[in-house]
C-alpha cells in the first residue's frame, strides 16, 4: 500500500497550513496520508524528530512510503535519510526546506550542525521534488537550488510564495499534490 507521511516545521502543527487539504486530496485518491505530530515543535530536538520518522516508517516497512516535509520537516527528512536506521522511500517532497540555520533564536541549530551526506540521501530515495517560494524570508531560495541540484531533484519555484505556509496565504499547495501524483503514478 502507498502511504504519505507529512512532517510539519518548527513551531508547526500537523493540521496547519495546506496539510489538511493535501491529506483530503490524497484520501480521495485512496492514498493513505497522515500528518505526523512531531515532538516539542516549539523546541525541537533533532534526534527526537528523526526517531519519530524512523518509528513510523518501521511500522509500515512493507508499504511504499512517500515523505513530505515543510520547512524544518524537510530538513528532518534529509536527516532521516542520512540515518543508518532509515529505509528506502519511494519519493520525497521538500517544501521550503532549509539546509542552513537561520533562526535568530538558535532553537533549531542542532539540525544544521553538520553538513549533509547527499550521496547517502540520494541512495535512500527514488525521487525528489523541491518546492520553494521565490521570496521566502525565512529560508533562502539558494538552499532549495542546492538541495535540488545535489539530489538530482526537480525544483519548483512559486512566485510570491513566501514560506509556503498559512501566514503566506497557502491553505492549498497543488504543486505538492502534483509532485506526489507524479511519483506515485
Amino acid at each position: 500500500m502507498k502511504k504519505v507521511f507529512i512532517i510539519h516545521g518548527f513551531q508547526g502543527t500537523p493540521n496547519g497550513g495546506w496539510r489538511p487539504w493535501l491529506m483530503e486530496k490524497l484520501e480521495k485518491r485512496h492514498i493513505y496520508a497522515c500528518s505526523l505530530p512531531m515532538p516539542s515543535p516549539e523546541s525541537p530536538i533533532r534526534s527526537e524528530w528523526v526517531d519519530e520518522v524512523v518509528r513510523v516508517t518501521e511500522r509500515f516497512a512493507g508499504d511504499d512510503i512517500y515523505l513530505v516535509g515543510h520547512s524544518l520537516g524537510a530538513t528532518t527528512i534529509l536527516r532521516y535519510l542520512e540515518d543508518d536506521r532509515s529505509r528506502n522511500v519511494r519519493g520525497a517532497v521538500l517544501v521550503a526546506g532549509a539546509i542552513s540555520g537561520n533562526e535568530r533564536s538558535g532553537a533549531i541549530d542542532a539540525f544544521f550542525e553538520s553538513g549533509y551526506d547527499f550521496e547517502k540521501i540520494r541512495s535512500k530515495c527514488d525521487r525528489f521534488v523541491v518546492i520553494h517560494g521565490d521570496d521566502d524570508k525565512r529560508v533562502p531560495l539558494s538552499d532549495a537550488v542546492t538541495v535540488a541540484g545535489e539530489l538530482d531533484g526537480k525544483l519548483i519555484v512559486i512566485e510570491n510564495g513566501g514560506h509556503l505556509n498559512a501566514e503566506s496565504g497557502f491553505l492549498e499547495l497543488p504543486q505538492c499534490l502534483e509532485a506526489l501524483e507524479g511519483m506515485i503514478g
